[in-house]
């Protein structure tokens, strides 16, 4: 602050966005000719503050760094993935429920506690976000297994195993789905990322467990394929659209899923007999 302002009372602020950090910084200007800013927020970035008397100061805070650099590089690596992964997270839910073209930036950065400029230096604006929320999406899934259980006995077993898994899988995607299927209609790049990276990794996965089941090695040939193209089916319809878009109790359609698996099953198991 200039020195021809010293002496006078009043109160004032500057915030100041210190992209290298990622963080925000309010310098104060109080009744006490000082100049003051967040000493903890500089404690966790690893600096040091001094204050002065505006008429014995240059008008700046003298800012040091600590010694513990690296620990604090260390840190905002830590605090840059968490505020990321909030932007995510609000991202998720707020597109859920509002729609993507509805949601602002500023409404996502305000539910994730960020700067809204992080989403624009993070993610590039809301496109960014999206696409970094299918991949977050798709390495969730990849580092958890959807199947952990062990293969059922036989085809019948393991078809009504994997139905009843990925009902109760689309059930816990619902958000996802609320923000993916509506942007696939109008941006076909959407629907392929997703295609690519979720539901033919998910037919793979499937299509190993049956064939795990030494009865449909006899099988016609194309049921195998049925089956696992069936398994998918059941799960969106009964774990997303019928309890989801349409409303249905969500414990019936479970079980209608269950009955219409049974049903599909056993012409398999038919057609194996025949």
């Amino acid at each position: 602050m200039a020195a021809e302002n010293a002496g006078i009372a009043y109160d004032n602020s500057l915030t100041i966005f210190l992209q290298n950090i990622d963080e925000l910084i309010t310098f104060e200007c109080g009744r006490n000719d000082t100049v003051a800013c967040d000493t903890a927020l500089l404690d966790l970035l690893g600096m040091k503050t001094a204050t002065k008397p505006k008429w014995q100061a240059t008008g700046q805070t003298n800012l040091t760094l600590s010694g513990n650099g690296k620990g604090a590089r260390r840190k905002r690596t830590r605090d840059r993935a968490a505020k990321k992964q909030a932007l995510i997270q609000a991202a998720l839910e707020l597109f859920a429920s509002k729609g993507f073209d509805v949601t602002t930036t500023r409404e996502i950065a305000a539910s994730a506690g960020c700067a809204e400029g992080l989403i624009h230096r993070y993610f590039k604006g809301k496109p960014g976000l999206l696409a970094a929320l299918i991949e977050s999406r798709v390495s969730k899934e990849a580092l958890n297994p959807h199947h952990p259980s062990r293969p059922a006995r036989n085809l019948e077993d393991e078809f009504l195993q994997l139905v009843d898994q990925e009902v109760e899988r689309i059930w816990q995607s619902r958000d996802f789905l609320r923000v993916v299927i509506p942007r696939a209609i109008v941006d076909r790049s959407v629907g392929n990322a997703v295609n690519k990276a979720v539901i033919s990794v998910r037919a793979k996965e499937i299509s190993d467990r049956l064939n795990h089941c030494d009865s449909c090695a006899t099988l016609p040939e194309g049921t195998t394929e049925a089956l696992t193209e069936a398994v998918g089916m059941l799960g969106l319809v009964f774990g997303f659209v019928r309890p989801v878009l349409l409303g249905h109790d969500r414990l019936h359609a479970k079980r209608m899923a269950a009955t219409m698996a049974k049903v599909l099953v056993g012409s398999a198991a038919v057609s194996l007999v025949a």
